[in-house]
């Protein structure tokens, strides 16, 4: 194995990717030099990787070592910060990750879109970004959302979300327990990114968004084979107005 598992290719090929309603993605096509290098580095590590102990992510990760998190803001500074009405990169967490959850584990609020913009002070942007590092497009790839409803109804529902039993959750907002797909009654699916081994993504935080998770049967612990990706999560001061 290389000493640099995470090396990024200087010169990836990046297209922007508009959904309806105006939100949008950036689409970096083979970003890292060697993908494999870090499929490898992860599965070597499988024994490390853990339940998430704060969040809502419906499987299992590993914190990210500082050099990889280095070459990943690197990345971003270079060829997203650019296109972005952001300034200064203030605070990365990154991690890889595996969904593994059966649609019976999920809890209320892995069931509806979410946003990756709870934690981070309003005066703050906040991007993030996932890298596809599996080669089975059946594991499915990140799908975009905007609500039906009126604000203050879906802050109630994801707040309702993160405290009711999953029962209550289900009965109450005619939610299933199941992964995020089509349209329902709550949002409104305005564009999917499809998965692409070494495909990585940059998105607003604040979009609602959730993995698009078609066949939750073929879902492993096994970083070889399953549904491994590496998450970035990048704090920025906004541009001046």
């Amino acid at each position: 194995m290389p000493d640099r598992p995470w090396r990024f290719n200087p010169r990836p090929r990046i297209e922007a990717m508009t959904f309806a309603g105006g939100a949008s993605c950036l689409v970096v096509d083979d970003a890292l030099a060697d993908p494999h290098a870090l499929r490898d580095y992860a599965i070597a590590r499988r024994a490390e990787f853990a339940a998430a102990p704060t969040n809502a992510y419906p499987g299992i990760e590993l914190p990210a070592e500082a050099g990889l998190e280095q070459a990943l803001a690197e990345v971003f500074r270079l060829h997203v910060r650019p296109r972005l009405p952001v300034r200064r990169l203030v605070g990365l967490y990154a991690r890889l990750a595996m969904v593994t959850l059966a649609p019976s584990q999920l809890q209320p609020r892995q069931t509806i879109p979410h946003r990756d913009s709870a934690w981070v002070d309003p005066a703050h942007a906040i991007a993030a970004s996932v890298l596809y590092l599996f080669e089975d497009a059946a594991l499915g790839g990140t799908g975009f959302y905007v609500p039906k409803r009126p604000r203050p109804e879906v802050e109630q529902l994801v707040h309702a979300a993160s405290t009711l039993p999953a029962a209550d959750f289900a009965t109450r907002f005619d939610v299933p327990c199941a992964y995020p797909a089509e349209s329902n009654a709550w949002f409104e699916r305005v564009g999917i990114v499809a998965p692409r081994f070494n495909r990585l993504v940059f998105y607003d935080g604040r979009l609602f968004h959730s993995g698009d998770i078609p066949h939750p049967e073929r879902l492993t612990d096994d970083p070889a084979s399953g549904r491994l990706t590496l998450n970035g999560f990048f704090t920025c001061t906004r541009d001046a107005v």
